[in-house]
């Protein structure tokens, strides 16, 4: 049985590798203010981003859908890994060895299954590459160059050999401590008649990587006459490979996707080496599927959605190009990028036309850019005689309804005008409401099967925030002044406890009115109170988040980890207003309770109650009047 990962093992963790260097391999990270990085959430659908990491605090909070956690949290939940998988991953990184308690270290058998079947991936990517160099590989290596790649370049791009034997890779990973359970769940081998054999065989081999750079499948070129299988097999669904949730160079490109905010979408995997090669280093492909709402998502979350985003698409000019790009425009609105069409002179790919004519015309076929949905519309209305009113009326009907399904009424507009003229009908507006009304109707019928729209590309964060299920009571409201302020005390106490101690820990849980963050202010007390935060912020967070009861709170601790100030400067003078503001009102409400309830109990007061009463109230009046007075010298 594994053992336990030690509890100092897993600190030096969480404080060697930076969250934001972590976040970066998935998301495209901006400046948001106060130390904070902020993107688009990649754990939910938003147009605006509106997830914040601080990397001083090593913590992650989306404000949409108010996930939030330390590194540990964000590659736990982002690669559906455990908390075992998810250390040991990251102590792979920042290169540290683990102690494991009740019985130490064994690496074949306390390591988690995601983290074997990558180790087996990049074991069989160093194979491959090795034999790409033997006598047998001859024929991989001349279809490389015969497409004009050189060493250097099939080294850079990682490409491979799988030798035509049975059971190369099989024996070679056997030998290397993985359990045929293990080569069978991989995909890197298949059930034969006798045991395992190489899924591979006799053919060129591409490493398919995901975002953050660990191979989790791989390619294969057909390379002999006699091989029967299909001319590209790639690797199976396996729980590290999903076709449709990676993209074929990401690895590579994402940094610069990220920097020029542009992504060059091509069709195959000599395609995407040409391309860089070319100085087109933002290439990417899909592997062996349609680019579909996955693929999207990646894109978006390196690009940001910003104004001047752009998307080209490289498909070949021939049906199959076609109904590809097709296909590409019905999902052009996912993106808030700008989508584009680039197709090479005799529809060339990308490879043959860096062949042809040299890396100037690759670089030169993403420049001159079709805008998709053109592209698409006069496909579907160039398969009609617009000689004819019939052909015309034709070609409307079925371009309107492609047009109707955009969702922005200006952009809908603006397209079924450009359509007009495609078609050569000169009543601009007897298109528009052509298309109109098939939006219209679409929408009555339930047409719509991709849900509500999204919100505006400048959605606001909603006003206000759900409150945790644990204690029970009125829900957050931000309007209330009384709310914003402990919001903000609790900011203070979690963000720069410097500034609020020790005042903050003689603060009971019940001078906080919302009982979320009564809770919170619960957990900071249980964690040591905020002085513990005076000298090691990061692990004091730590501290805290380990003691909340749930995850609700447990969102709420990060979210007000990371959230920005209201203030414009943040010092002593801030931190003694709230921690005035809040005692104050705690102060009043009691002043409050014990005045009503000698109005209840009228003249069945016994006298030392009544006097105690009395005294109890005079001294909180005087201590009131001392906070108004004096402010934070007064607590």
């Amino acid at each position: 049985m594994a053992g336990r990962i030690n509890d100092d093992d897993v600190k030096a963790v969480r404080d060697a590798v930076p969250i934001d260097a972590v976040v970066s391999e998935y998301l495209q990270l901006r400046n948001a203010g106060g130390g904070n990085l902020k993107g688009l959430c990649p754990f939910h659908d938003e147009k605006s981003p509106s997830f914040q990491v601080s990397p001083g605090k090593g913590l992650f909070h989306c404000f949409g859908c108010q996930e939030g956690g330390d590194t540990i949290a964000f590659v736990m939940k982002i690669d559906h890994l455990t908390f075992s998988e998810t250390v040991e991953r990251l102590a792979a990184k920042a290169g540290i060895t683990l102690r494991y308690e009740e019985g130490g270290y064994n690496p074949s058998h306390q390591r988690g299954e995601r983290i074997r079947l990558v180790e087996a991936h990049k074991i069989a990517a160093d194979f491959y590459r090795e034999q790409l160099n033997g006598p047998e590989a001859e024929i991989g290596r001349k279809f490389l160059a015969e497409r004009g790649f050189d060493q250097d370049a099939a080294a850079h791009f990682g490409v491979g050999y799988s030798p035509a034997g049975w059971d190369h890779l099989t024996r070679y990973l056997r030998g290397k401590g993985f359990s045929d359970k293990e080569l069978i769940s991989s995909g890197l081998s298949q059930d034969g008649r006798r045991g395992p054999i190489d899924r591979f065989r006799g053919r060129l081999m591409w490493p398919i990587s995901d975002t953050s750079g660990e191979i989790v499948g791989f390619g294969a070129r057909k390379l002999r006459d006699d091989d029967n299988g299909p001319k590209y097999l790639n690797t199976p669904e396996t729980s590290i490979y999903k076709k449709s949730q990676v993209l074929y160079g990401i690895d590579l490109a994402k940094k610069d996707i990220a920097k020029a905010s542009r992504a060059v979408v091509v069709e195959g995997y000599t395609d995407v080496m040409a391309c860089h090669l070319a100085g087109v280093t933002t290439a990417i492909a899909t592997c062996g599927t349609a680019f579909g709402n996955d693929h999207i998502k990646i894109l978006r979350r390196l690009l940001m959605d910003n104004g001047s985003a752009r998307v080209i698409f490289t498909f070949d000019g021939d049906a199959a190009g076609q109904k590809a790009a097709l296909r590409a425009f019905e999902d052009d609105q996912k993106f808030a990028a700008e989508t584009y069409i680039a197709i090479a002179p005799d529809n060339m790919d990308p490879c043959d036309l860096r062949l042809a004519k040299g890396d100037d015309a690759v670089r030169d076929l993403v420049e001159p850019r079709t805008p998709l949905f053109e592209f698409a519309l006069r496909q579907i209305v160039g398969r009609y005689d617009l000689e004819t009113p019939a052909g015309r009326a034709a070609a409307l009907d079925e371009a309107a309804a492609v047009v109707a399904k955009i969702k922005t009424s200006s952009v809908q507009r603006e397209v079924a005008v450009q359509l007009a003229g495609f078609v050569g009908i000169l009543d601009q507006e007897f298109v528009v409401h052509r298309v109109h009304q098939l939006a219209q109707w679409a929408r009555g019928r339930g047409g719509d099967q991709r849900g509500p729209a999204p919100a505006s590309r400048t959605g606001a964060r909603p006003a206000q925030v759900r409150a945790p299920a644990a204690p029970s009571g009125p829900a957050l409201n931000l309007r209330s002044p009384a709310h914003r302020t402990e919001r903000e005390l609790l900011k203070l106490a979690l963000q720069k406890p410097a500034l609020v101690s020790p005042a903050f820990d003689a603060y009971g849980v019940d001078e906080f009115t919302a009982p979320p963050y009564a809770a919170v202010r619960q957990c900071i007390a249980e964690a040591g109170g905020a002085e513990m935060g005076v000298a090691e912020t990061r692990e004091y967070l730590v501290q805290v988040l380990d003691v909340t009861p749930d995850d609700t709170v447990r969102k709420l601790v990060t979210e007000l980890a990371v959230e920005v100030f209201h203030g414009k400067t943040i010092d002593e003078s801030y931190a003694g207003q709230h921690l005035v503001k809040v005692r104050l009102r705690a102060v009043d409400r009691r002043i409050e309770d014990v005045q009503s309830s000698l109005a209840r109990l009228g003249s069945n007061v016994a006298p030392e109650h009544l006097a105690a009463a009395q005294n109890e109230v005079w001294v909180l009046q005087q201590y009131a009047q001392s906070l108004r007075n004096h402010g934070a010298d007064a607590l």
